[in-house]
């Protein structure tokens, strides 16, 4: 006797070309999922199962994501990088005050290093920050 089976993806089109994130068993995991990341998207599969645990169908369906509070303040949501652009140490920071400790104690105990800073955003990606130390005094 065949049976449906069904899993939710989050993703960020209806593209052939998409990025997928999951599985999820149900629908809510996914949806706060894909709101974490930015993405507009759900993607339902569906998979008919035959007696011999073969897969005799498959079934995809998008559903588009209402614009919500989680998804409207996505831009706000940025991390820190710290990268030693002398040994290529770095780290992932959430505040201003961790990145510039990080920076502080790498600088202190690798004499003639220089860290720079990178501000990631799911906007506008990662980007520099140039002349940082002169912004922290």
């Amino acid at each position: 006797m065949a049976y449906k089976e069904i899993f939710w993806m989050a993703c960020d089109s209806t593209e052939q070309l998409r990025a997928e994130y999951g599985p999820f068993h149900t629908r809510a995991e996914a949806e706060q999922e894909a709101r974490k990341l930015g993405f507009h998207f759900l993607l339902r599969y569906e998979h008919i199962i035959g007696e011999n645990d073969d897969i005799q169908e498959v079934r995809c369906i998008f559903l588009e994501l209402p614009e919500g509070p989680a998804t409207a303040n996505r831009t706000a949501v940025r991390k820190l990088h710290t990268r030693c652009a002398t040994c290529g140490e770095s780290a992932v920071h959430d505040l201003n005050w961790q990145a510039e400790v990080w920076a502080d104690i790498h600088e202190f105990e690798h004499s003639r290093h220089r860290v720079r800073l990178f501000e990631q955003t799911r906007a506008e990606g990662l980007k520099e920050i140039g002349n940082w130390r002169d912004l922290c005094a």
